[in-house]
């Protein structure tokens, strides 16, 4: 069975993995200054910091439409037994919604919510194409999909929260709270939400070398095939931290060292970094 994997750019996945599984994937709007542009093709990361330096002005993102969709799925439905599209989850975005709306109008388009967002999204998109390159039933996959979205384990530990405050996710006193006590909290994707599930105090580097080895350490439960460590930008100090505590505690297969996009840089700020994978 042939069978095409498109994702929403959010997937945070590298050119060289998009090219190794012949991804395809389908940018959000991201908007600066009123304009609108393209994520990861007229805009990027560098460019939304540079604006929010400049201006203290936050960017936005906008989910794809749904006439954006039917006319991406249009280009594959006729070449391909099947397209998989695996969309930034539900909870995060309309764009599920609107990809499940467009694909109605295509039989041979399945529609997957990863319920997760980032390279969380990024892992359901390469089960996608695992599962793809031995299929036979497309409803059989698509099953194995939707069930495999609840054992991805997403995170990411923040330094600060300004652009949080900014995008109004995050109270001005809280904010203020973290900073007075130096706190660093951690985010975690659950039941395609995100929640502050801990918060560590301190260096953030060190505070990093911690959240890296509570997530890793002692961990019995882990599928040892894939990690990702993925951040916006961080300071050498605290790469090296992070690098020590996986080659101490990552015993995985392959370790991607991945760059956020811009959805994860528009909401999270700099100095952001998280650890991802799948649980058994």
């Amino acid at each position: 069975m042939k069978i095409k994997i498109l994702s929403d750019s959010t997937c945070d996945l590298s050119q060289d993995l998009l090219e190794k599984y012949d991804i395809t994937v389908i940018p959000l709007t991201v908007i600066k200054g009123g304009e609108p542009y393209q994520d990861g093709i007229t805009i990027t990361p560098a460019d939304i910091f540079a604006y929010v330096d400049a201006t203290g002005e936050l960017c936005s993102t906008t989910a794809t439409n749904i006439d954006e969709y039917s006319q991406w799925f249009a280009k594959f439905t006729n070449d391909f037994d099947y397209v998989f599209h695996i969309t930034l989850g539900s909870g995060f975005s309309s764009s599920c919604q609107n990809a499940k709306l467009a694909a109605e109008d295509f039989p041979n388009v399945k529609v997957i919510d990863s319920m997760n967002l980032s390279t969380g999204q990024g892992l359901v998109v390469l089960k996608a194409c695992e599962l793809a390159a031995g299929c036979e039933d497309a409803d059989k996959m698509e099953q194995a999909l939707n069930d495999f979205t609840s054992r991805v384990e997403a995170s990411f530990l923040l330094d600060q929260l300004q652009y949080m405050v900014k995008g109004g996710r995050c109270s001005s006193a809280a904010a203020l709270g973290a900073n007075l006590l130096n706190l660093k909290p951690c985010i975690e994707v659950k039941d395609g939400k995100m929640s502050v599930v801990k918060k560590y105090r301190g260096n953030y580097a060190k505070c990093l070398a911690s959240y890296v080895k509570d997530r890793l350490s002692g961990r019995e439960d882990l599928e040892k095939d894939t990690l990702f460590v993925t951040r916006t930008t961080v300071s050498d100090e605290c790469f090296q931290a992070v690098k020590d505590m996986v080659d101490a505690y990552g015993d995985f297969e392959n370790i991607y060292w991945t760059t956020a996009g811009c959805t994860v840089t528009c909401h999270c700020g700099p100095s952001t970094l998280g650890v991802l994978f799948v649980r058994k």
